[in-house]
């Protein structure tokens, strides 16, 4: 199953791997307290898109329809999952495909925005789902 959660929420054995999905590092949490498996910064928004969102340049819509847009051209960019950069390079989006096929363990995709419905996890989850 594939779940969201807050990375400034307690961590429980319910989350299964816990992978950040923001571009910065989460404000005032340490490594050991985020208790995280893989941070995928790749997938996150651009940062011209995270500070146009953060400053209200632009509403969640047009956030989300420009980060599906985003993520649409990494994973079409990126699609053929057996070409690696190095040996220890991962795809991010076959990764938590990968994860979720194997069934092992639920996987949760962490943010750090104070909204729990209106964040790019939530738009990464549902652009996951439709992979």
């Amino acid at each position: 199953m594939l779940n969201i959660k807050r990375i400034y929420d307690k961590p429980s054995d319910d989350d299964g791997i816990r992978i950040l999905v923001d571009r910065l590092w989460p404000r005032g949490m340490s490594k050991e307290r985020a208790k995280i498996n893989f941070w995928f910064k790749d997938i996150a928004p651009s940062n011209e898109l995270r500070k146009s969102f953060h400053d209200s340049a632009i509403n969640f819509n047009e956030f989300k329809t420009m980060y599906l847009e985003e993520l649409s051209g990494y994973y079409n960019a990126t699609h053929d999952f057996s070409i690696k950069k190095d040996k220890d390079s991962v795809n991010p989006i076959a990764e938590i495909l990968r994860l979720l096929k194997t069934g092992n363990k639920n996987v949760t995709l962490l943010y750090g925005l104070k909204d729990e419905i209106n964040n790019n996890a939530a738009v990464l989850k549902e652009f996951i789902l439709h992979k």
